[in-house]
């Protein structure tokens, strides 16, 4: 794993976050629980799926709009809503993809959304290993990489997870850390909660940053 240059990761609204480094800034799942300008100013934006929840489309438009060189990388339901008004700005990648963007070295993990109920079709969702495993977004999926990872982006809680299915799914992937993502439906008082089981069950070190706070990775 490069762990040589300082990687900043901060967290914005809901399952959005920044990963800066030398400079340039990743960002990654800008969706409609996210700040308005979670998506401005990057160099790069990743998308996981098509749900509104990390693909906010008019965040995505503005950003693309105001910084002439920022690009996406994203699975083909998102691209094609994207990419004739940006021509060659939008990428389409699917599992077992690896690019750069941004100085970022990216691997692509996963292919379906998880199980929300069986009478729903599910869509596509890729997950985004950074920089050979120190950072591992998976979207709406508990996907596996198969790599070591240092820092684990975990979707603490959604219409499709359980806390038993998260901590299970940290105690398989094995990272350093654990940092919450997709919490935006969480009260203050459920925080404390999933803050213990995962603390004391997950195997990890588990940490929550509140929007807008940063850890140094």
């Amino acid at each position: 794993m490069d762990s040589m240059t300082a990687l900043t990761l901060t967290k914005k609204s809901h399952a959005c976050v920044r990963l800066e480094k030398d400079g340039r800034t990743l960002v990654l799942d800008p969706g409609m629980f996210s700040e308005a300008d979670a998506a401005l100013g990057a160099d790069a934006i990743l998308v996981t799926h098509e749900h509104p929840d990390h693909f906010g489309e008019n965040r995505l438009r503005a950003a693309l709009e105001a910084a002439p060189g920022t690009e996406i990388w994203t699975l083909r339901s998102v691209a094609e809503k994207l990419s004739a008004a940006f021509p060659g700005r939008v990428h389409t990648v699917g599992h077992g993809d690896a690019f750069t963007a941004a100085g970022f070295d990216v691997q692509v993990h996963g292919e379906l959304h998880a199980v929300i109920h069986p009478d729903l079709p599910r869509v596509t969702n890729v997950g985004f290993l950074v920089d050979g495993g120190r950072v591992f977004h998976p979207g709406d999926a508990l996907t596996v990489p198969g790599r070591p990872v240092e820092t684990l982006l975990a979707p603490v809680q959604a219409p499709w997870n359980k806390i038993a299915e998260v901590i299970d799914y940290v105690r398989e992937v094995r990272p350093q850390r654990v940092y919450d993502i997709h919490d935006a439906l969480l009260t203050d008082l459920a925080r404390p909660i999933y803050d213990t089981h995962l603390g004391n069950l997950g195997g990890a070190e588990h940490g929550r940053l509140a929007p807008g706070a940063s850890a140094t990775l």
